[in-house]
């Protein structure tokens, strides 16, 4: 049992693009923002662009959505035939123009958060943490397969 929990201490993390958005793997199980940035903070250098990178998307979410509804509330209320409020869809397609730049910039800092930290698993491999021994071993009740950590 420690073998495994040693080998799969240390794997890389991988990221998907999807039709709307990103997605976060490590072992073929997906990870959220937040579990990604738990999963960095053993170095220093990824996890603090990670932490910015996770910062900056909430923030991209936030202004985008706000957007999107001032968007969609004006064009709500032109398909029901009320008269709409267009300075509110201009405010809402503003801010989200102003939530793309913030979201690319989060992209860009995970992808180089994620490329630190897998190139520093590339270093220091699993097999610097398990170093098994195995010895012959002959007694007086026989003989045997020893293993030593």
């Amino acid at each position: 049992m420690l073998a495994v929990s040693s080998l799969s201490f240390a794997q890389k993390i991988e990221r998907h693009k999807t039709f709307f958005k990103y997605e976060f793997t490590q072992n073929g199980s997906l990870m959220s923002f937040g579990d990604v940035v738990r999963a960095l903070n053993n170095n220093t250098e990824a996890y603090q662009l990670a932490k910015s990178a996770r910062s900056n998307y909430i923030l991209s979410q936030i202004i985008g959505s706000t957007g999107g509804f001032l968007i969609g509330w004006p064009l709500g209320t032109a398909l029901s035939g009320d008269k709409p409020n267009w300075t509110l869809l201009g405010i809402g397609a503003g801010l989200v123009v102003i939530s793309i730049p913030i979201e690319i910039s989060s992209n860009k800092k995970i992808k180089k958060a994620l490329n630190i930290y897998n190139a520093g698993l590339d270093k220091k491999t699993t097999l610097n943490y398990f170093k098994p021994q195995y010895h012959l071993v002959f007694n007086d009740k026989g003989f045997g397969l020893a293993l030593r950590f």
